[in-house]
Formats: C-alpha cells, sequence, structure tokens
C-alpha cells in the first residue's frame, strides 16, 4: 500500500491554490473585500485569541458548512461575491482546506502562508 504523507499532500495542495501574506490579506480584508475564515479548532481561539471580525469554520466542518445540500449549511454566513482566505495556526491545514474548497468548485480562495503565527505578526486585530 502507497500511503502518501501529510507532507505529500500539503505541497500538492500548495502547487493548486493562491498563497498570500497576511499583509496582503490584511489590505483587503480592510477594504471588506473577504470572507476572513479561521478553521483552527475552538481551543486554538480560547488559548491563543482570534481575529476580530473574522469567520470561524472548524476544519472538520469546512465542507460540510459550505455546500448548500448539506444540512449543515450555513446560510447567509458568507458573502458569496467575496474572495474566500482561510487561515490556520502555521498554514497546512488551510492549504489543505483551500484545496478541498477548490475541489469543490470555490473559484476566488486562498491561504494565509504561516497562519495565525503570521497574522500574530501584523496588523490585524487580536481579540
Amino acid at each position: 500500500m502507497n500511503i502518501k504523507s501529510a507532507k505529500d499532500l500539503v505541497n500538492e495542495a500548495l502547487l493548486e491554490i493562491k498563497t498570500i501574506s497576511a499583509d496582503e490579506a490584511l489590505e483587503v480584508f480592510n477594504r471588506d473585500k473577504i470572507n476572513l475564515i479561521d478553521i483552527r479548532d475552538v481551543r486554538e481561539l480560547e488559548k491563543e485569541g482570534r481575529v476580530e471580525n473574522s469567520h470561524h469554520i472548524p476544519r472538520g466542518m469546512l465542507e460540510f458548512w459550505m455546500d448548500p445540500n448539506s444540512p449543515y449549511f450555513q446560510q447567509g454566513k458568507l458573502d458569496k461575491e467575496k474572495e474566500i482566505i482561510l487561515f490556520c495556526a502555521g498554514g497546512l491545514r488551510s492549504a489543505l482546506a483551500a484545496k478541498s474548497l477548490k475541489d469543490m468548485g470555490f473559484e476566488n480562495v486562498s491561504h494565509i502562508d504561516g497562519g495565525f503565527g503570521a497574522i500574530k505578526q501584523s496588523n490585524f486585530k487580536i481579540v
């Protein structure tokens, strides 16, 4: 059996998705041009804080919350006209999540390189 490593999956995802810096994300966030989605676990948010006015969708529920045919679909949670920018703690889970959304048919999706670690070093407001 040939099992791909998580690292291989992330590297493959990075070839297919758009990666942006925390500063680039902040620029479009401040212009209200994006849906900024934090996919970290709720325990991570409680421990580290969260970005003010970001949306929280746990990684394990992302595909279900974004699928209009799912009973878990979050109607009206996001603005469908805006780009979707994902982040996690370090940028690995968000790379996989961005690829998953692209595979679902979402076109305007990217993730933040370095995740919440990079965000904390930028001028995002953490609450």
